[in-house]
């Protein structure tokens, strides 16, 4: 699966998803852009996930429109010790996720 983790994400949690296509933010030179551009240009590049830290970003923008699937992390703060944890379940999750879909893991 084509995954991009938000910049809002610590890199490092590319590591905990083996098997997957993961790209950061930074890495595809997309740092700053505003949610609907990012959606915008992942749907472009053949993204199926965004991978995030941002509670509030499900409330701002149409997902099911953009055919991408949204993961939202929400852990005791957004470092990886407290994330790093959520990612046998971000694992699980992936296994069933469709376009559109809005998954929550939490601690």
């Amino acid at each position: 699966m084509r995954i991009l983790l938000d910049e809002c994400a610590p890199r490092r949690l590319r590591r905990e998803l083996p098997g997957h296509d993961v790209r950061t933010v930074p890495e595809m030179g997309w740092s700053g852009k505003k949610n609907g551009e990012l959606l915008a240009l992942m749907t472009t590049q053949g993204f199926e996930v965004l991978l995030t830290v941002d509670q509030n970003l499900r409330y701002q923008q149409n997902l099911q429109a953009a055919g991408l699937a949204l993961i939202v992390l929400v852990g005791a703060s957004s470092r990886l010790a407290d994330l790093a944890p959520l990612m046998a379940s971000v694992q699980a999750a992936l296994v069933s996720i469709e376009p559109g879909d809005i998954v929550e893991i939490t601690d």
